[in-house]
């Protein structure tokens, strides 16, 4: 049974082989043929060197190197969580930026990330340095649940103390809740 088996793929192969060969043409010259064939075979292997080029450049996309620190079209090129009034917890928008983030501290294990929080200038110096200090703290935490190591991040709270807007009205104090991802460049 074995035997028959072990034919049987073999008639398979070679017919699948034939169907695939060109037709010999008699009126062809061998030197044609030759160089005909030898062009088809050279347009198979830059078919393969193209499909390699192409899951490399995949490959690089989906990498984030220190250079993707610079890069305005990288995904780490936003570094800016804001927050809402007396609030500490993440928004939603801000997952797949900073998924992003804790990947590339994933894959550079001497980058080093400081987590800079900030307040508006309503409630007390206290309060708002340990605002800043918790909203700080729950950025290091979708880090950390994404795969950042928490010895690369460091968290440190500004509260009202560094604005970025001055009015006193929604628009600035909005601007002014945040925490800021601050990488160090002495990796």
């Amino acid at each position: 049974m074995n035997h028959l088996i072990r034919w049987g793929a073999v008639a398979l192969v070679v017919g699948s082989l034939a169907a695939c060969a060109q037709p010999v043409r008699e009126d062809e010259d061998p030197a044609e043929r030759e160089a005909r064939e030898a062009a088809e075979l050279e347009a198979e292997r830059e078919a393969e060197r193209e499909a390699e080029r192409e899951a490399r450049a995949l490959e690089d996309d989906r990498r984030l190197d220190a250079a993707a620190l610079d890069d305005p079209d990288s995904p780490l090129a936003d570094r800016l969580v804001y927050f809402d009034f007396d609030r500490d917890e993440v928004k939603e928008e801000y997952e797949a930026m900073l998924e992003a983030h804790a990947e590339y501290l994933e894959a550079n294990p001497g980058a080093r990330l400081r987590l800079e929080g900030h307040t508006d200038e309503r409630g007390t110096r206290e309060y708002n340095l340990g605002l800043g200090e918790r909203r700080g703290q729950a950025v290091r935490r979708v880090l950390n649940l994404n795969g950042a190591s928490d010895d690369q991040i460091e968290v440190i709270s500004y509260g009202e103390e560094m604005p970025v807007a001055f009015e006193q009205n929604e628009d600035a104090w909005a601007q002014n809740r945040r925490v800021e991802l601050v990488y160090d460049r002495r990796e």
